[in-house]
């Protein structure tokens, strides 16, 4: 998986991350997990957002860019971000830490997506939702179709609460889709795959 969808420069340009963080309510004082944070983009406002009193947790299953991170996060003072190593199927959160997550342009990567959305639930705090920002494409073509992203999302139990386009210019319309969590863990042995 590439650390960075876009340069942040013209990431930058487009407003992505502030409007992405203003739909998903991101406020002073929350915890907020960029899962996949890659090489911060997310993570740097996501950590200005929150505030001081706020806490980020950028994780990535990439020991390379999680070294990158903290390297970073030191370097650019973020004493409010917690840098750590998930795995496929597993974010590694503590429970009950998590007031909203993110999950931007890397959902398409994950190996093992019923486990991982399985395993992110006991982080959750009550009210917490999960913001997914990918491309209204094929997989092939680093995207995740919406219908695809709806099935297995509510396979697991989450319920979509609202739905954003942040570009809509097919074939690479990128969309923000915001999920409410079970508050029971499901369980994903026996779930059937949904068609892609």
């Amino acid at each position: 998986m590439s650390d960075r969808w876009q340069n942040e420069d013209a990431r930058e340009r487009v407003g992505e991350a502030a409007r992405v963080m203003d739909w998903m309510n991101i406020r002073p004082g929350m915890t907020v997990a960029d899962i996949g944070a890659g090489s911060g983009y997310y993570t740097a406002r996501l950590s200005a957002r929150v505030g001081p009193q706020g806490r980020v947790l950028a994780q990535d299953i990439m020991a390379e860019y999680v070294a990158g991170l903290q390297q970073r996060a030191v370097r650019e003072g973020w004493a409010n971000v917690t840098v750590g190593l998930g795995e496929a199927g597993d974010p590694r959160l503590p429970p009950a830490s998590t007031d909203a997550v993110l999950l931007v342009h890397m959902y398409h990567e994950i190996e093992q997506p019923y486990a991982l959305l399985a395993n992110l639930v006991p982080a959750l705090r009550p009210g917490a939702r999960v913001g997914i920002v990918d491309v209204d494409d094929a997989i092939s073509r680093h995207g995740t179709p919406r219908a695809l992203l709806t099935c297995e999302m509510t396979r697991l139990g989450y319920r979509p609460v609202a739905f954003n386009w942040l570009v809509q210019q097919p074939p690479r319309s990128e969309y923000l889709a915001v999920f409410e969590a079970p508050s029971v863990p499901p369980d994903p042995a026996g779930l059937q795959p949904c068609s892609p």
